[in-house]
């Protein structure tokens, strides 16, 4: 697909996670792609896999779950929130979705696999060539101290980073770690996490270290120590720049000597990446330790 192609299907994406709450047609969302309707939905299932209705009803249900989770709302009240014109009709899209009734959910909110609303543009510039932004921008440094804790994580067959990871255990797992908490990590494993023929870029999320609670299939549990950490933060971001504000932030922590605090960097424990969120700055966690 071609840029405008790629831009038509980002902007019909852009205005449904804008106005998710809000009543509007699948027409209107097409329009928004300046090409014909059967185009654009031609278009949009190219490249993200879903036509625009099953797209938007998956991010609506996901929105629907939170809330639920969240205790913010009824069963009833999102089924016509949520566009259905009954709840019977809400009731069987969500069983379908998830695999469980809303009610079950809002009694019992086990992980399910939130859907990830991930616009193609900012895919599309993630996977080219990286560049670093021209215009100066500020890193934020903060030594912080995480306590001894357990992590839950899903390991690959391969791979240092986000999309050699995603091809081998597909992309539901954030949707999954985001049912969970909200502050899912990404790590690179060093060498005491690692096993054999798996890779070192791992997803998971950070639990007390008393937790004993069901382990997800697939998933494992490692032990981590008290640890201390550089926090990187980088300066919250349109969320078309992405790739850039890591790229920057990545450049930064890479020239930055620890040495001036009085620590080197630890070759023992991972380093942490949190989800890239544009209105807060990209930020890492690079363990340190005293020289």
């Amino acid at each position: 697909m071609n840029k405008y192609q790629l831009e038509a299907v980002d902007r019909m994406q852009a205005f449904m996670i804008e106005h998710v709450e809000e009543e509007f047609s699948i027409a209107e969302v097409l329009a928004l792609s300046n090409y014909s309707p059967f185009h654009a939905q031609r278009l949009f299932l190219k490249a993200t896999g879903y036509s625009v209705g099953e797209w938007l009803r998956k991010l609506r249900l996901t929105e629907s779950a939170k809330r639920l989770k969240e205790g913010r709302t009824s069963v009833t009240v999102e089924a016509f929130d949520s566009g259905y014109e009954s709840v019977e009709g809400f009731l069987r899209a969500f069983r379908s979705e998830f695999n469980l009734s809303p009610g079950e959910y809002q009694k019992n909110p086990i992980p399910i696999c939130y859907f990830q609303p991930y616009r193609v543009m900012f895919r599309e510039k993630y996977r080219r060539e990286k560049t670093i932004m021209k215009e100066a921008k500020n890193v934020f440094i903060q030594k912080i101290q995480k306590p001894k804790r357990k992590v839950m994580i899903k390991r690959a067959s391969k791979g240092d980073n986000y999309w050699d990871y995603s091809m081998d255990v597909g992309c539901d797992i954030w949707g999954i770690l985001k049912s969970i908490t909200d502050e899912p990590v990404s790590m690179w494993l060093t060498a005491k996490y690692q096993k054999p023929n798996t890779g070192t870029y791992v997803q998971g999320v950070e639990l007390p270290y008393d937790w004993n609670g069901q382990v997800l299939d697939g998933f494992e549990v490692i032990e981590m120590p008290e640890t201390e950490y550089l926090m990187f933060q980088g300066e919250p971001f349109a969320e078309e720049d992405y790739a850039d504000a890591i790229e920057t932030l990545e450049s930064s922590m890479e020239k930055y000597d620890p040495s001036v605090m009085g620590y080197k960097w630890s070759t023992e424990e991972p380093r942490i990446q949190l989800e890239p969120r544009g209105e807060r700055g990209y930020i890492e966690l690079r363990a340190i330790a005293k020289k």
